[in-house]
């Protein structure tokens, strides 16, 4: 009976082993299956790309400004020095070269302190594992990770070369500052490219590793100092560098400051205005972590040049303004405290005199393409993000009188057409706008709309010159060489404003435009961006082209994304626009725009001063160049008694276009077929004798010359 006991209790017991030994088995493969489902294919790490920076390159293919959330780069193991890849072998894993993915040394080690401190630490782990973890695990420091991190890293180690693994690596270890990578690093810490760094560069990179923070120059540059010269003698005690390489990279000086941040960088505001247009076709994931390449119409030194001059030319605006005020400026701070309209909270009395700050925008593209070379937006894109020439919308004035002349030509004036500089008064019934009689002189029109002024029902308007002054009749050429108001509402009073409408729909220009008289003299708003391409158009022979600002976008493998496609419009013929830019010459030659003659060579163009002086404009071009300059105040405040006009603006216009053009042909706008020359005299717009002193060569479409004398 005992026997058959100890019988039934053994057979108990390796029943109870049995299902214990099946239980354990069930865990461990529930277990490991728990921590394999965690880890990704390491398939996956032949396609990873780790987070890119999208870059922008100038026409000329200069590097402008990098997108990126992670400031990363991606090069070849080839292209990283070996004095950093030794230094991060020597540093964070001696037997790389040799081990299968991870260390049992290292592991035990890093157990064994955990142990002793009571806290887990990271520690341990080889440049695998530490890949590993970087791209595809968390960083929590558990077991469960720790087992996950030891599993990829021998796949890995399966899958890829050890230079493969050396250069994954060193793409994407964290070195601070938002530097993924050893090539954005040198960038952030040293603004040098990776090629260019030092020994002793190349230790300070390594020693950031572990961590970023605490070893960081700019912040810590005593433990910085200490930690690099520490990699400098592992290296040295490892027989990667000599004795002298030693001694000359610890004497190297610790960098003192980073890379200039975006906001003391020019083109901050055509980048702004890209930005806008990329994310909105493609993504933000795609603009900032894609590794886009975006190949660009800016010019960043002619931008960079247009950004200082346009600066120095309105704080030198800036310091009249100031003198009234009793406020002297320090004339080699083009900055002063103009922006500064708040209380210095470290003055220990009162707050600083403040003055009104001019704004400014300034807006190059190729005449012929559309092509923008230059953006400037305003005198400071890290005070103001808003960027004046895409963005405003101001009154142009006079500089929209091109329209009106153009709608003209097409109703069959020419240059020598004799227009009425005389008194007009527009009177509005509640449904349309009127004239007076228009023999009327002056004082009889001032008699006649007192009895509309004094009623309720009626508007009245009484246009002027600017300075009081009118010459009768004059010719159409001279008056849009004096910037004529009255011949301008005369005008489109003949005309009627929905023809100048069509023509600034034509030219290109998409604002509201109010079907009203004094639409010719610009008190419609508009952008400067649309204003400059619809006035490129008649430079360009009446055919129209929009601004673009993008050649092409490459994906981060060289694919082409998209490329820039001319198109074109025909929207004027050759023949007017070829009148219209010649009479613009004449405002250039002898008229508001005289400033700009300077440049000699042919130019046409177009000033612009709006009621009050609130607006002041030129807008320019040879055959090949178009730019447009505005300034104002953001408020719209008055600059009426500095007697600041468009042709204030004209002299900056200059001194920034001598420099871009200074390498262009001085080549004239190009006569089309059907356009013929006669002598005229500028008075009566009639055939000049040949011994008139005054006669004045002029451009007709053939057939509408003048026939008598």
């Amino acid at each position: 009976m005992k026997g058959l006991s100890k019988v039934v209790f053994s057979k108990f017991f390796l029943f109870a082993l049995l299902i214990m030994l099946v239980i354990g088995i069930l865990g461990g493969a529930i277990f490991m299956r728990y921590i394999i489902s965690g880890i990704p294919p390491v398939y996956e790490m032949e396609e990873y790309t780790p987070s890119l920076t999208s870059k922008v390159f100038d026409r000329n293919g200069k590097l402008v400004h990098e997108f990126s959330i992670e400031k990363r780069s991606m090069v070849p193991l080839t292209e990283i020095p070996v004095d950093l890849q030794n230094g991060v072998v020597a540093m964070e894993d001696r037997d790389f070269f040799t081990h299968a993915g991870f260390s049992v040394r290292g592991i035990l080690r890093a157990l064994f302190n955990d142990l002793i401190t009571g806290r887990a630490k990271q520690g341990g782990s080889t440049l695998t594992q530490q890949l590993s973890r970087g791209v595809f695990l968390t960083q929590q420091k558990k077991i469960i990770r720790k087992i996950r991190e030891i599993i990829l890293a021998v796949q890995i180690e399966y899958s890829f070369s050890k230079p493969e693994i050396l250069q994954l690596y060193l793409n994407e270890i964290y070195l601070g500052s938002g530097a993924y990578g050893v090539k954005a690093a040198a960038k952030r810490y040293f603004n040098k490219e990776l090629s260019e760094i030092t020994t002793g560069e190349a230790a300070l990179l390594v020693g950031l590793i572990p961590s970023p923070g605490n070893y960081n120059p700019f912040v810590n540059p005593e433990r910085a100092r200490e930690r690099r010269n520490l990699v400098l003698q592992v290296m040295y005690d490892q027989g990667y560098i000599s004795k002298e390489d030693l001694e000359k990279a610890k004497a190297e000086p610790l960098p003192e400051k980073e890379a200039a941040p975006d906001g003391d960088k020019p083109g901050l505001y055509f980048i702004e205005h890209i930005r806008r247009m990329l994310e909105q076709k493609y993504g933000t994931e795609t603009l900032w972590k894609g590794g886009l390449n975006i190949y660009t119409t800016l010019d960043i030194d002619q931008q960079a040049l247009a950004e200082k001059l346009m600066n120095e030319k309105l704080f030198e605006l800036d310091t009249v303004i100031a003198k009234g005020m009793g406020i002297e400026i320090d004339p080699n701070d083009t900055e002063a405290d103009a922006r500064n309209t708040e209380e210095d909270e470290n003055a220990e009395t009162t707050p600083r005199e403040t003055y009104p700050r001019l704004q400014g925008a300034f807006l190059v593209r190729d005449v012929k393409t559309g092509a923008v070379r230059v953006m400037v937006g305003g005198r400071s894109f890290s005070d103001s993000k808003f960027n004046r020439a895409t963005q405003a919308r101001r009154q142009p004035g006079s500089s929209f009188k091109p329209y009106v002349w153009m709608a003209a030509l097409q109703k069959g004036y020419t240059p020598a057409t004799l227009v009425k500089d005389l008194p007009t008064m527009f009177y509005f019934d509640g449904r349309n706008w009127h004239t007076f009689d228009e023999n009327a002189d002056l004082y009889s029109l001032d008699l006649a709309a007192q009895s509309f002024i004094a009623s309720k029902a009626f508007n009245v308007w009484v246009p002027q010159n600017y300075g009081g002054k009118n010459d009768g009749w004059i010719t159409l050429r001279k008056a849009l060489e004096k910037s004529k108001n009255l011949v301008s509402v005369n005008l489109i009073d003949a005309i009627t404003p929905k023809s100048v409408i069509d023509v600034a729909r034509k030219a290109g220009l998409t604002a509201p435009l109010p079907n009203v008289p004094a639409l010719a003299l610009g008190v419609s708003v508009i952008n400067m961006d649309e204003h400059l391409a619809a006035l490129s158009t008649f430079g360009n022979g009446g055919i129209h082209t929009d601004n673009y600002y993008i050649e092409r976008v490459e994906d981060n493998n060289g694919r082409i994304l998209e490329e820039h496609t001319q198109q074109e419009r025909e929207a004027f013929s050759p023949q007017d626009s070829y009148l219209l830019i010649n009479m613009m010459k004449g405002v250039v030659q002898r008229g508001s725009g005289a400033a700009a003659n300077r440049l000699q060579r042919p130019i046409a163009g177009k000033t612009g001063t709006t009621q009050s002086h609130r607006d002041m404009w030129f807008v320019g071009m040879t055959p090949y160049t178009a730019a447009a300059a505005w300034m104002g105040y953001d408020d719209d405040t008055s600059q009426e008694k500095y007697h600041w006009t468009g042709s204030t603006t004209t002299r900056w216009w200059t001194d920034i276009m001598e420099h871009i053009l200074k390498d262009e042909p001085t080549d004239d706008f190009a006569v089309p077929e059907g356009i013929s020359f006669a002598y005229i005299n500028p008075n009566t717009g009639k055939l000049a004798t040949p011994t008139d002193p005054n006669k004045f060569l002029e451009a007709f479409k053939k057939g509408t010359e003048p026939t008598s004398f």
